[in-house]
């Protein structure tokens, strides 16, 4: 299945200067109601409740690069595919028969070893696109210590997380070893994976470096490097260690860049690393709207806080964003006060504390995610119908992200903004940029409107403790005492727990 590419890539030569730097749009710390009490250089929160923002520059997309070589057509279902028969009995396993538009474009061209340049809204199929590809084409092969021959680059280690947990029973299937390089978790597990061979890795670019540096990964081996959600990594001013990443590939190996958006500050990526690529678009990075619903609710300050917590208290799921650390801690709190299971996430959490905070939501053991723009990407969660921007983003990829968390994979959902009578500008010119006409309404905490929009209802009051699982707590106990206690006393731990979880 690795077949020999076509393309010639013997004429390009690529500078390892890295190129020009793109610029880290770094969020400021943007207050509402559950924001930052510092002031603001205006004198501090505006009566409406938020204080003043000013708006990011939109960027607009780039003029797609035209293919050479025709593209071999689309398929209808896997079974047309030449892929192993082992990927096509897992896809069968898991009831994955007819591939996603994206998936039956790019694939019969990606597994004939041609770049290739993929458009797909959140949740439109991206991930097995690229990934059934690059396993198919490695299977058969086996790692040297130390050296993948495959590799994902994504912005977020939730992503990294999602990525893994889509391709493992495919990667087991071909008999290929996977592993996650992601900052947050051990550095000494991952380069133990690495030094026992791991065919394909999934990696942040900051950790992947480390490892580089330190002698434990090399990349003169990876022939197939995909980039996933390439904008966002602009976004978070990644670019450098992203090209010099790619600098360390085989530089005749095939490279995939899928993304949800494709703006400028991808550019020179798609015209340094992708030769004669197969551009496919399922629909404009401002078009992943038409499953969902957008809802702007323009909310007095003094009554945001309430018409927050009743929208929370609803029956069912919903993501929360809001701007800052800060901000989400702070409302989590006041929720859980209120009576409602709520958990935040945020870049300031360990990573098993967000693993286990996702694992939580995704179960149903706590219904109110509140999370900065960390979880805006890279997260699945089935029937996940509401999402809110308790803080209106300011820019329009944002916006389009955040909401791609409902209206998933054919799903619908909605998508609901509050807006207070300061920020009603910046939101209709960010809708305007991002292509949407949202339906806008005037609402407060408790009237019929907000409850048929979002299902809003009023909190019991009653404080809940969300609380870790019996096993993980009694694991961190044993841990932390450094030795092994008696299983007398084991037991007895055991017993109080489990009276303390039948309490709570």
């Amino acid at each position: 299945m690795n077949r020999t590419r076509t393309n010639d890539r013997s004429s390009r030569t690529r500078s390892r200067t890295g190129g020009p730097a793109f610029g880290a749009t770094a969020g400021s710390e943007r207050g509402s109601r559950f924001g930052s009490s510092s002031p603001s250089r205006s004198g501090g929160p505006s009566r409406s409740g938020g204080y003043g923002r000013r708006p990011a520059a939109v960027q607009g997309e780039f003029a797609l690069p035209k293919t050479v070589t025709p593209a071999l057509p689309a398929v209808e279902a896997f079974a047309d595919l030449d892929m192993p028969a082992e990927l096509l009995a897992a896809l069968g396993a898991q009831g994955v028969t007819v591939p996603f538009p994206i998936q039956g474009a790019t694939l019969p061209n990606t597994l004939a070893g041609r770049d290739v340049l993929g458009r797909g809204r959140t949740g439109s199929g991206k991930t097995l696109a690229f990934g059934l590809a690059l396993l198919a084409r490695t299977a058969g092969q086996r790692a040297e210590p130390h050296r993948p021959l495959a590799l994902v680059l994504v912005p977020t280690r939730e992503l990294a997380q999602q990525v893994t947990d889509a391709l493992t029973p495919y990667a087991r299937a071909v008999k290929l070893r996977l592993t996650t390089v992601v900052g947050g978790m051990s550095i000494g597990k991952q380069a133990g994976a690495l030094r026992g061979g791991a065919e394909v890795v999934v990696a942040t670019p900051g950790r992947l470096k480390d490892l580089i540096d330190r002698g434990d990964c090399r990349l003169n081996q990876v022939a197939i490097t995909v980039l996933d959600e390439a904008d966002q990594m602009a976004d978070m001013g990644f670019m450098p260690q992203v090209t010099a990443l790619l600098d360390q590939v085989r530089p005749e190996g095939q490279r995939m860049l899928f993304s949800a958006t494709l703006d400028r500050n991808v550019d020179l990526l798609v015209r340094r690393y992708l030769t004669d690529p197969v551009v496919h678009s399922v629909d404009p990075s401002a078009g992943a709207v038409t499953t969902m619903e957008h809802h702007v609710l323009h909310v007095h300050g003094a009554d945001k806080h309430r018409t927050t917590t009743e929208i929370a208290a609803r029956e069912g799921r919903v993501i929360m964003f809001l701007d800052t650390k800060h901000a989400v801690d702070r409302l989590t709190q006041d929720l859980l006060n209120s009576g409602v299971r709520a958990a935040a996430l945020h870049g300031g959490k360990s990573q098993p504390q967000r693993t286990r905070t996702l694992a939580q939501f995704k179960t149903g053991h706590v219904t109110v995610l509140v999370a900065t723009n960390v979880a805006a990407r890279g997260i699945h969660v089935d029937n996940l119908d509401l999402v809110v921007n308790v803080d209106p983003p300011t820019d329009p990829k944002d916006y389009l992200h955040r909401g791609g968390r409902t209206a998933r994979a054919g799903e619908s959902g909605s998508v609901v903004t509050l807006v207070t009578p300061n920020q009603r500008r910046d939101m209709t010119r960010l809708m305007q940029a991002a292509g949407i006409t949202p339906q806008t309404t005037q609402v407060r905490s408790g009237e019929e409107a907000l409850n048929r929009i979002t299902g809003a209802q009023a909190p019991s009051g009653i404080p809940v403790v969300i609380t870790a699982p019996v096993v993980e707590r009694a694991k961190r106990s044993t841990a932390s005492r450094g030795r092994r206690r008696p299983a007398s006393t084991v037991r007895r731990v055991s017993v109080r727990q489990s009276a303390f979880d039948a309490a709570a």
